[in-house]
């Protein structure tokens, strides 16, 4: 096969397992669970993003609760100790922090409640990538035997195209070794009637085939004369059947001189 048909072939089937994979229902089904694995891991990243900065005003608001503490502590040992004006002080820095402390406790009310809410969506979205996970693989394993059942039943009824291939193939070997066949044929041929030369033998060697084909052709010629020799004799001595049989060969063995 020459180069340019075999990188043909290449091209074509490398092209046909591209379109395969476009209309391979598996692959949409493997995209579209990535997407929703991708979707639910942002979801959890922000669920995580909210419960840090929500974990963040917490500790703030305890901090400054504490000090809320501190401050009326403060203002309730300087009005022990007759300090009135330290008291005042102490009292008009806890006011001040009572509205900050508000303001964090609307902060953290809605970052809870978007945390529940991220959560519970968290909880439902987990579920559902989980079901059509099943539902996928599911899907892919029917896709896959009944695929491998039709590629089996082209196979057996001979219309696959794999099949095709290797029928071609076959031919193309069938035909490469008739080809050599005849090729060695001849080449056997030619080198018997000593019109090719072998490289390989020894120097004059086609003599001595010539030589041993008129050995042979001379005792196919003394084998014949025996033969009618033998056929006179026999009509002579008026068909002496079995009793005759054997004599003639055992009388050439036998010695002429004593």
């Amino acid at each position: 096969m020459k180069i340019s048909t075999r990188l043909r072939n290449l091209f074509r089937i490398k092209a046909n397992r591209a379109l395969d994979r476009m209309d391979d229902p598996r692959e949409s089904l493997d995209d579209s669970y990535d997407r929703q694995v991708d979707m639910l891991a942002q979801l959890r990243r922000g669920l995580a993003e909210v419960a840090t900065a929500r974990k963040r005003i917490e500790l703030q608001g305890e901090e400054i609760g504490a000090r809320y503490d501190r401050l009326g502590d403060q203002a309730q040992e300087a009005m022990d100790q007759g300090r009135e004006d330290l008291a005042r002080i102490a009292l008009e820095r806890r006011s001040g922090l009572e509205q900050e402390i508000v303001t964090l406790r609307g902060q953290f009310e809605a970052l809870r409640q978007q945390e529940e809410h991220l959560t519970e969506n968290e909880r439902r979205m987990t579920a559902r990538v989980a079901a059509f996970r099943t539902q996928k693989e599911t899907l892919k394993a029917s896709y896959t035997a009944s695929s491998a059942q039709v590629k089996a039943n082209e196979s057996v009824a001979g219309i696959s195209a794999d099949f095709n291939g290797v029928g071609r193939a076959v031919d193309q070997a069938k035909d490469k070794v008739r080809q050599m066949q005849a090729r060695a044929a001849a080449t056997d041929e030619l080198i018997a009637r000593g019109v090719v030369q072998d490289q390989t033998a020894a120097p004059d060697e086609d003599l001595d085939h010539q030589l041993a084909a008129g050995r042979s052709s001379a005792d196919i010629e003394r084998q014949l004369q025996a033969m009618r020799e033998q056929r006179r004799r026999g009509a002579v001595e008026g068909g002496s059947g079995w009793l005759g049989i054997g004599r003639a060969s055992s009388t050439e063995e036998q010695p002429t001189g004593r």
